[in-house]
């Protein structure tokens, strides 16, 4: 734990880039908080050199030397063979050993993580599923991503993606995806694919907003969130099946749908359930888009 009680974390997206300063004692305390845009079109050295101006800032907010670990939520996650950053939707950013570039930028250690589980480690210690055990915490927006926090620690596993659900198959699906397969969880339930299956099945075009306002009279929009729950709920029953997880946080556009925390959801998991019920909770988050930073911050307290 960094000597000085405090907890720094940036949150590296890519159109902004978020720093805090919390407590070390009282993480829901923030000492100084600063956000910043990434400007990522300008390259991964502005990128790196955005990073460091966002560590002094918090510098100056904090009238604290920076400290010997500063925790990082990057897109993408850490290939741990090589050091190297992968599957970044901030495409400068992969095939470079960001860590390294930003330890020697900042002068001090910065331990990576995918944004997913940044958001998962928060919502497990200071949001919605504090005091559980196993937590699962999904993104489901433009993409569909993961994480998994075991007793306050973040899974990586051997390749770093532990948790990423969102590129497991499903069954009968055979839309390709960005990553050269066919039929991955992201392109059936992401936001895109639901608004492309609800134009397939109106001939309209609308964002997904305006389809869950519709689903009461549009029998499309209805068929669409049907789609989302039966699809959603073979999806996530294979991760607890396999992990048996205590809470299952939701975070992202799509998972503002409140169909997702009633009993129609619920259904459609137990019937792919290895078990007579489910007792599982599902989530909404309580941190917002602090979540990632918070997160950040948290690895810099990870003793490892």
């Amino acid at each position: 734990m960094n000597r000085d009680g405090q907890l720094w974390g940036i949150d590296l997206g890519g159109t902004k880039i978020e720093g805090v300063v919390v407590s070390a004692a009282d993480p829901d305390r923030v000492i100084a908080r600063t956000r910043i845009p990434t400007e990522s079109a300008s390259g991964y050295a502005h990128i790196v050199g955005r990073v460091r101006l966002v560590v002094e800032q918090l510098e100056a907010a904090s009238h604290m030397v920076r400290p010997a670990v500063i925790g990082i939520g990057t897109p993408g996650a850490v290939e741990p063979a090589a050091g190297t950053l992968k599957n970044s939707n901030t495409t400068c950013l992969n095939g470079k050993p960001l860590a390294r570039d930003l330890m020697d930028a900042l002068g001090t250690e910065a331990r990576l993580a995918n944004d997913a589980n940044c958001f998962v480690l928060a919502e497990a210690t200071l949001g919605a599923a504090r005091g559980r055990d196993v937590v699962v915490g999904l993104i489901l927006g433009t993409g569909v991503g993961g994480g998994i926090v075991v007793r306050g620690r973040v899974l990586d596993g051997l390749h770093g993606i532990a948790g990423e659900w969102g590129h497991n198959p499903m069954c009968g699906e055979t839309t390709p995806c960005y990553c050269g397969r066919a039929g991955c969880v992201e392109t059936v339930i992401s936001g895109p694919a639901l608004e492309r299956f609800y134009e397939s099945r109106s001939g309209e075009r609308l964002a997904l907003a305006e389809i869950v306002d519709r689903a009461a009279h549009d029998t499309a929009a209805e068929a669409t969130l049907r789609r989302l729950t039966d699809k959603f709920g073979a999806a996530i029953a294979a991760v607890i099946n396999i992990l048996d997880p205590d809470a299952i946080v939701i975070g992202g556009g799509v998972g503002n749908i409140a169909r997702l925390y009633e009993s129609v959801t619920r259904d459609a998991i137990w019937r792919h359930l290895f078990n007579p019920e489910l007792r599982t909770e599902l989530l909404r988050p309580t941190l917002g888009d602090s979540a990632g930073v918070f997160g950040a911050a948290l690895l810099a307290g990870d003793e490892g």
